[in-house]
């Protein structure tokens, strides 16, 4: 197998996907970085005011390299927040730190999705270090039980992927209602925050769909579905 006009047809959807995502998140971000929130609050104080709220105390928010890296990390309680959100008061930089904030809530709640998602971090990073080269070795030597053993590898990857949806869904849905129930935001705010954070889901959508539709490409070529060798 040297070249497969097939692949694109399996991949060319996701790929697609993936940077429609990218750049909606991109979009929103840039649009509602430069729309301050009428009460003020940064996006470290829009945290805190949801940890407090929650009655996490023990959560420390603390500032980040890079852009949009902003994340939760449930091993040493930190939410670190880049610095186009932390110090900002924009409605971007208030919905970014807030859904962050929710993982910590999450993670205080003992949500299960994130414990299970937590879990599979250790097989999801060996599946997409070698999953997706295991089956396509097994594909230049045609062996069906090598491409078979890189599938279940892979699927580790999917399953990951499966699983962050909802933690993400989850998270966003709590800060959505938190910002205004505790006054962080105003209702006709909240739709700003709400398209950042709804452009920022898409990204694991698309995640998902990608993999999905490789780990099918690989299967289908091999003849494990859909009877094609």
């Amino acid at each position: 197998m040297i070249f497969d006009p097939t692949y694109f047809l399996f991949i060319l959807p996701g790929m697609a996907l993936s940077i429609w995502a990218s750049l909606r998140v991109k979009s929103a971000f840039k649009k509602y970085s430069v729309v301050r929130s009428a009460r003020g609050f940064t996006g470290a104080e829009a945290a805190q005011v949801l940890l407090r709220g929650a009655g996490i105390t023990d959560v420390r928010v603390v500032r980040a390299q890079g852009v949009l890296s902003d994340h939760y990390n449930p091993m040493n309680k930190t939410l670190a927040l880049s610095e186009a959100v932390y110090g900002s008061d924009s409605i971007a930089a208030v919905g970014v730190a807030t859904h962050e904030a929710g993982h910590a809530i999450q993670h205080a709640r003992h949500y299960a999705p994130l414990w299970v998602r937590s879990a599979l971090v250790p097989t999801a990073n060996i599946g997409s270090s070698i999953g997706y080269f295991v089956m396509l070795i097994g594909m230049f030597m045609a062996s069906t039980n090598m491409v078979l053993v890189g599938a279940v590898l892979f699927s580790a990857v999917l399953l990951f992927q499966i699983v962050t949806l909802p933690v993400e869904f989850n998270a966003s849905n709590r800060a959505k209602a938190l910002i205004v129930e505790h006054g962080i935001v105003t209702m006709q705010e909240r739709q700003g925050v709400d398209k950042v954070l709804n452009a920022a889901a898409l990204t694991y959508v698309a995640a998902a769909v990608s993999s999905l539709l490789t780990l099918l490409y690989f299967l289908w070529r091999s003849g494990l579905i859909g009877g094609r060798r």
